[in-house]
């Protein structure tokens, strides 16, 4: 009979008396390479924006590094850390996010291109997004609160609702600064956990259809000229001087790369006719430079990790860590798919960064984060069933079976 793992919670933390894994060296792996393919990007892309904005050629390419160096702290650390940390400090994650956002209409709200999404101080060069944040702090609290109440998932007053209810609440702060975009991707990845943990398909598609018409709603009561920017990029040449700008650059940088592109370095798109390209249309300037070949083994990269990340999820050893991984997925998931879109002209632009590729200290640090977590808990998934006790007392069992 096999010796189970024990955890202890209590004054001094979780503690685990056993070995852990290796973990998903796959994983690993194709996190480090995106992230490292994305510092040669980012240098590639910013090279003239950061001349005209900086008076140097390296100026977003050393920030982008010291952002690299961070995450990949904070990937080793939350690697390290047993995830199971986090069932005590869900509840008040989410409600640090929320107050975070909260600020963001206080004198602490730094604006930005008419968006509020940062705190901090004009004087101080590192500032905070809440928005970001907010995305893995929704994740802890969902995979705590449907871990601790997995029946509640059947019940649409117990379980469907309240988890809907903080999606609204984060939906509204973060679309209020705005920020649309995540405002979406949060709401995505809160839906996207009710049903991976069991929701009623019924419920799904509810939410699909009220989801739909609300959002419309919403377009449609900001006006003619907020209508008109959204539909932009279903003719971007339509106004190509105008909303649909940004969209007719990076279709032009994809079309001039062809199959195997101009070569790295020579993008033309990046010497000042792209906005910013950098940030979330650098995968326009993957096109240009590396062809449509590099843009495919670059989604070939991220299918692979997003499969990864959901069979670790599938093969967790508890429900807390199968929730978590799923969140995790998820969110890559969304963000990969939006940004493709909007560089494509798929649907209207939406301000997303590429995962690991864009430059953006807040989202590679949350995203290597996040990974690190993965990480983690794909280190325990060899291991026998685990059970958990409070302070010394006969308390939850975790194993295959659910918290």
């Amino acid at each position: 009979m096999r010796q189970r793992a024990v955890f202890n919670i209590g004054d001094r933390g979780l503690r685990r008396h056993k070995p852990l894994g290796a973990g998903d060296f796959v994983l690993a792996i194709l996190v480090v390479v995106l992230v490292l393919f994305g510092v040669i990007m980012v240098f590639s892309a910013s090279y003239y924006s950061s001349i005209n904005t900086n008076g140097s050629p390296y100026g977003y390419l050393k920030s982008h590094v010291m952002w690299v160096v961070i995450g990949g702290a904070a990937m080793m650390l939350t690697a390290i850390i047993d995830y199971h940390v986090y069932w005590r400090f869900a509840k008040p994650l989410m409600w640090i996010s929320m107050i975070l956002l909260l600020l963001l209409f206080t004198p602490l709200g730094i604006t930005r291109n008419n968006a509020t999404r940062w705190l901090g101080m004009e004087s101080f060069p590192i500032t905070i997004m809440p928005g970001e944040i907010a995305k893995i702090c929704a994740i802890l609290f969902v995979a705590w609160y449907l871990s601790k109440h997995p029946d509640h998932i059947r019940s649409l007053k117990d379980g469907v609702l309240p988890m809907l209810l903080l999606a609204g609440a984060y939906f509204f702060l973060i679309y209020k600064q705005p920020n649309l975009s995540t405002a979406l991707t949060v709401v995505a990845i809160i839906v996207g956990m009710l049903f991976i943990a069991g929701m009623n398909i019924f419920y799904l598609g509810a939410l699909a259809g009220v989801g739909g018409v609300g959002l419309v709603m919403l377009v449609l009561s900001k006006g003619g000229e907020h209508l008109n920017r959204l539909t932009s990029f279903i003719d971007p040449f339509k106004d190509k001087m105008g909303d649909g700008y940004q969209v007719v650059q990076s279709l032009l940088a994809l079309g001039s790369g062809g199959l195997f592109g101009v070569g790295l370095g020579r993008s033309i798109q990046k010497t000042l006719y792209l906005p910013e390209p950098q940030n979330d249309f650098i995968y326009s300037i993957i096109g240009e430079e590396l062809g449509f070949v590099g843009g495919l083994l670059l989604l070939s990269c991220y299918i692979i990790l997003i499969w990864r990340s959901y069979r670790i999820s599938i093969h967790a050893p508890d429900r807390f860590g199968m929730l978590i991984a799923a969140g995790i997925a998820t969110m890559l998931s969304v963000q990969v798919i939006l940004n493709i879109a909007v560089v494509t002209s798929s649907m209207p632009p939406t301000g997303i960064t590429l995962p690991f590729i864009s430059y953006g200290g807040n989202a590679l640090l949350l995203f290597m984060g996040s990974y690190g977590i993965l990480l983690n808990i794909s280190r325990h998934i060899d291991l026998p069933p685990v059970k958990i006790r409070r302070g010394g007392r006969s308390g939850m069992t975790v194993g295959r079976s659910r918290l």
